[in-house]
Order: C-alpha cells, then structure tokens, then sequence
C-alpha cells in the first residue's frame, strides 16, 4: 500500500467519484494543450477528506470523512474576472500532477469546497469544471447577468445548458 503524504496547505482525499467532461474527450482527439500521459486523467471529482496524520488542525476546517468537490481550475483564487497566472486545470497535462483518476489525492485546501448535500456523489463529481464555466461565463464575462436581463444561450442541451439556465434563474434573468 502506497501512503501519500500531504502538504501542511494540503487536504489528503479519497476520490469516490470522477465524471468525465467533454475537455477530457479533447484531451483523448490530441486537441488540448500540455496533454501529459504522465498525470492522472480527469478533471472533475468529489471525495472525502481523509484525518490529517499529524492532528485536526491539519483539516483546514473540514471534518474527516466529509464530502467535498475540487476547484478544478488550481490556483485561482481571488479575481472573478479571471484566474491568477498560476492557473492550470488538474488532469491529463503536463501543467500539473493532479488528476482526479486515482483512489487518493493531495490536494490544496484552498481548492476544496464542500459538496452539495443534496447532490449524490456522481452529479457531485460532475459539478466542478461544467459549474465553473457556466458561472464564469455569466459572472466574469456577459457583463449583462443582471435581475431582468436577457441573455441568448446557444447550446441547445446539456450540462452546460442546464447551468446557465439555472444560473440565470437565479438572477431573475431570462434564457432566451
């Protein structure tokens, strides 16, 4: 058994899910850059947070054994109008040597958010990177996303379809 050590910044995790997106189907058409063949695969995941071998405090105010989602997009922490410049998103590149893939992962604390506890730990796993973009493109981007708004989403279904409507719903907006 290998034992993986983690950082004092860092939550040990054990993965229970992973989703695929469709950035991984790019990974697999060589469309993406930095693919690596060295770095676990996958970028969405929810896990549990393993105890700290040193003490509680090492939990960074999250209890052993609770649910959490991963930020996949690491290193951006503050700026909602975009990430840091030492952004990178986990899986399959060579940016990083994180992957959702894998029994268990270390990972920063700050790119750990607790799971939704009415999401099972599948649509938990498929939260992260599709709610990442869905808010993003709202937040960061429209510049318009405002309570009686109209917005022109062209995805006809999907995931992404899904949160922007339920995103837009949220701020009294309307999907046209």
């Amino acid at each position: 058994m290998c034992l993986l050590l983690s950082k004092p910044h860092e939550l040990l995790l054990k993965v229970v899910a992973a989703a695929l997106n469709h950035r991984d189907l790019y990974i697999r058409q060589s469309l993406y850059p930095s693919i690596s063949f060295k770095t676990p695969p996958l970028a969405d995941g929810c896990a549990t947070v393993l105890p700290h071998p040193n003490s509680a405090a090492g939990l960074k105010g999250f209890s052993a054994s609770e649910r959490v989602i991963i930020n996949p997009g690491t290193g951006w922490l503050s700026d909602p109008s975009g990430p840091e410049i030492s952004y990178t998103v986990v899986g399959a590149t060579s940016t990083t040597t994180l992957g959702m893939l894998q029994e268990m992962i270390a990972i920063p604390a700050d790119d750990v958010k607790r799971a939704p506890s009415h999401l099972s730990d599948a649509e938990a796993a498929a939260l992260p990177l599709t709610g990442l973009t869905a808010w993003r493109a709202f937040s960061a981007k429209s510049g318009i996303a405002e309570a009686g708004g109209n917005i022109l989403v062209t995805v006809l279904a999907g995931d992404w379809h899904l949160w922007c409507s339920s995103s837009l719903w949220r701020k009294d907006a309307t999907s046209l």
